[in-house]
């Protein structure tokens, strides 16, 4: 094999484990269709009058972007190693990437749209206080 060409598993695997993480990101800590029959805990709201509970993150951002570069970094790592440079036909790869990137998130918008939660800050209602509390700090 030539300098030019491989690696295609070991991107095809870093790929994987990066949308696994995006997945944790995206999903609630607690998962609301596991709490529909139970009262013990705390649920998103799914109805217009409930009250307001933010959102949670499975998996929070600084861990995200923690687990995201150390995955990066053993990548690197593994193109060190001629035992990773396994031959394969890469446009295969990519499609099933690709198939498996479209199933998941089409899954994981279903799960959001059919429990209501939002896991961005855009577009979200903003709660403020009374405008006096803040003038009687102020002075």
């Amino acid at each position: 094999m030539d300098g030019q060409s491989g690696w295609y598993i070991v991107t095809y695997a870093l790929g994987i484990y990066h949308l696994n993480l995006f997945i944790a990101f995206l999903s609630p800590k607690v998962d609301p269709s596991l709490m529909e029959d139970s009262d013990d805990g705390p649920s998103l709201p799914t109805k217009q009058n409930e009250e307001f509970r933010p959102f949670i993150r499975r998996l929070p951002e600084f861990k995200f972007w923690h687990a995201a570069t150390k995955g990066i970094l053993v990548a690197m790592v593994c193109t060190f190693f001629d035992a990773f440079n396994v031959p394969v036909f890469w446009p295969i790869l990519v499609m099933y990437f690709i198939m498996l990137f479209c199933i998941t998130m089409k899954r994981q918008i279903k799960h959001m749209i059919k429990y209501r939660y939002i896991p961005f800050t855009h577009g979200k209602r903003r709660y403020r206080g009374k405008e006096d509390a803040s003038k009687a700090f102020a002075s």
